[in-house]
């Protein structure tokens, strides 16, 4: 017997216990449009979107999805007209999973760009569309994250500003919709980073108003002077949905969802209130509005982020494949707290009112969580583009206050470590990064510049030549204290393994 698909038609069949849109999908407008609706999104602005809709009866906030590269989203979604689950796990007090399920209906449309460019700007200069939100992963701005400006020489970019019709690249894809509202007179907008970048909403002007010159002065001026870059921190830990969260989700709702996403219950999202034409009722779900939001920026890029890779290098080398299996190790979790507690915190400025021994074990509790099985290879992905704003920062903070690194660049030389795409079993696995081939030919240059057989020089010669041959090390590359700690750890991992390393400490 075939399993009828999840649809608008079959939401009375649910079980009870499914939350499910009870207003009138029909009487939605798409008052957004989102770049790069992946899980990320699906299973954080749409969650606070949907409570917001719900809240208000506002029907003027239904979301238009656009896929940068790949239909499958689209794909999976269309014949269920936009909805789909969201699976809350985590485990009880016995340490049972449990699972609260949830269908999402602010989803309208998804647009696949590569198919029709030209769809995604006609949607993002309607009249309806009031805010444009993003989140296309840390490579998806197609910058220099060290410096954060525009990489002229990416192929995208270099391809859309010859192809003004058939842009390629997120940057790209916004200034060719903003030309088109600005030349119809239309009402500017807002443009919502919700990407883990350092000042994110700073970020994505500062990358639209650089290509939007190239394109038309006019054009910059008028986004700089009327649309708006609101700063955010998002948090939430969303695994890679598997086909076999595919078939519980669908067992337990009675319908086939074609691509649920899985969600742990932890929520936040902190944005600047600073929109060109109104916003939804976001605090309905979660969403906390203040006047600056760097402060709960950093704390989340170097707390949660930088622990998170720090976490993943160790795991995927070690052999510990999820991220509750690798906080269970005592000498891991040890680590972790440590370098939050005396490295990292000291970094951070001040938030009135935030308990941040609590936050620390809130963060743990939620490392642990097993009912998610996040893989720590998919958090490992784009170390090049996510270890300046991770780790880096903190470290250059260290260093300028005369403080220990130690424990810092330990996580960068599990990055080091990890690049060999060989783990401690034997294992081998591939380099996800778009350097990837730069930092394969950067690891094997450091390697052929070794010229002594003394370990501990060999390993320091090794080094700093890689980091030389990095771009986003910047001037720590001629910093001997910065290349002599993070030698030692890259010594000792490749001699004696994660763990022993570890247990040194």
């Amino acid at each position: 017997m075939v399993t009828p698909r999840l649809h608008p038609s079959l939401l009375p069949q649910l079980p009870s216990a499914v939350i499910r849109p009870l207003y009138d999908r029909a009487a939605l407008r798409p008052g957004i449009v989102h770049l790069g609706v992946g899980a990320f999104q699906r299973a954080h602005l749409g969650v606070i979107n949907e409570a917001a809709v719900v809240d208000t009866n506002d029907m003027s906030w239904g979301m238009v999805g656009v896929s940068l590269r790949r239909a499958d989203t689209r794909d999976a979604l269309q014949p269920q007209a936009g909805l789909y689950t969201v699976a809350v796990r985590d485990a009880d007090e016995k340490g049972q999973p449990r699972e609260l399920l949830q269908v999402i209906g602010n989803l309208l449309e998804v647009l696949v760009a590569p198919e029709n460019p030209g769809a995604v700007l006609e949607r993002l200069a309607s009249v309806d569309t009031r805010i444009i939100s993003l989140t296309v992963t840390e490579k998806g701005y197609c910058h220099d994250p060290a410096t954060l400006a525009l990489r002229w020489q990416d192929p995208d970019i270099t391809h859309d500003l010859a192809h003004p019709l058939q842009p390629r690249s997120a940057i790209g894809m916004l200034v060719r919709g903003l030309a088109l509202r600005h030349a119809r007179g239309l009402a500017p907008v807002t443009l919502l980073s919700l990407d883990n970048l350092p000042a994110n909403g700073c970020t994505l002007r500062g990358l639209v108003l650089a290509f939007a010159h190239r394109v038309a002065p006019a054009l910059a001026e008028w986004i700089a002077r009327d649309c708006t870059f609101p700063n955010s921190m998002v948090d939430r830990i969303v695994p890679r949905t598997t086909d076999e969260d595919r078939a519980r989700t669908s067992e337990r709702l009675g319908l086939e969802d074609a691509w649920p996403v899985l969600a742990e219950p932890f929520l936040e999202w902190v944005v600047e209130d600073r929109f060109a034409a109104g916003r939804p009722a976001w605090q309905a779900g979660g969403a906390r509005f203040v006047e600056r939001a760097e402060p709960y920026e950093l704390l989340k890029l170097r707390m949660v982020n930088g622990t998170h890779s720090a976490l993943s290098y160790l795991g995927v080398m070690a052999g510990w494949p999820t991220v509750d299996v690798a906080v269970a190790q005592p000498a891991l979790r040890g680590y972790l707290l440590r370098l939050m507690t005396e490295e990292i915190e000291p970094t951070l400025p001040a938030l009135p009112g935030l308990d941040v021994a609590a936050y620390r074990e809130r963060l743990l509790a939620r490392y642990a969580n097993p009912a998610l099985q996040h893989q720590t290879r998919q958090i490992a992905m784009d170390g090049s583009q996510k270890l300046p704003q991770r780790l880096l920062g903190s470290v250059r903070q260290r260093l300028a206050s005369g403080g220990s690194i130690r424990l810092l660049a330990l996580a960068l030389a599990a990055w080091l470590h990890h690049l060999q795409g060989v783990d401690e079993a034997g294992r081998k696995f591939e380099i996800q990064d778009p350097q990837a081939a730069a930092l394969a030919d950067a690891l094997a240059l450091a390697h052929a510049a070794v010229t002594s057989a003394e370990p501990t020089l060999a390993a320091q010669q090794r080094t700093a030549a890689f980091c030389h041959g990095v771009p986003l090390f910047g001037e720590l590359a001629a910093s001997p204290v910065f290349v002599n700690a993070v030698a030692r750890h890259w010594q000792r991992l490749s001699e004696d393994g994660v763990a022993a390393t570890l247990g040194a400490l």
